[in-house]
C-alpha cells in the first residue's frame, strides 16, 4: 500500500497543496513516473535515496509523456536544485549532490526555491 506524505515548506512556512507518495525501493525509484499518461495536480512522487550523489539522483524522462517539476533535496531536506523536466529527454542531474528527488506537477516550481527546507509528514492512506 502506498504511503502518502504531506509536504511543508519550512522556509516559507506553508503547506504545499499536494501529497507525495513515498518511493523507497529500487524498482519503485526505477519506474518513477514512466509509462504514466499524467500526474494529478495534487500528487507527487518522493524518490528516497541512500546517500548524497549527483549520479544516483539523476532522472530520465524516457516514456514519461508529460513535463514534471523536479526538486532535488539533500539529507536535511534542503532544496539543492530544481528544473522542469521535459518528456523523452534522456538525462537530468542536479548541479549539487542530492539524496532525494521530489517529482510533481509543474506548478511545484512556483512553491519551492533553491535553499528552501521541505519537511514530509505521514498522511492517512
Amino acid at each position: 500500500m502506498a504511503q502518502w506524505l504531506s509536504v511543508f515548506n519550512e522556509t516559507q512556512e506553508k503547506m504545499l497543496p499536494f501529497k507525495a507518495r513515498r518511493c523507497r525501493s529500487f524498482f519503485c525509484r526505477l519506474r518513477g513516473l514512466t509509462f504514466r499518461r499524467r500526474i494529478g495536480p495534487d500528487e507527487a512522487l518522493l524518490l528516497l535515496g541512500g546517500r548524497e550523489s549527483r549520479l544516483e539522483t539523476a532522472i530520465h524522462m524516457l516514456f514519461v509523456f508529460f513535463p514534471i517539476a523536479t526538486v532535488w533535496l539533500d539529507r536535511d531536506g534542503r532544496v539543492v536544485d530544481t528544473c522542469l523536466a521535459r518528456p523523452f529527454r534522456l538525462f537530468y542531474a542536479p548541479q549539487s549532490p542530492a539524496r532525494d528527488v521530489l517529482e510533481g506537477p509543474p506548478p511545484l516550481l512556483d512553491w519551492v526555491r533553491e535553499g528552501d527546507r521541505l519537511c514530509f509528514e505521514n498522511e492517512a492512506s
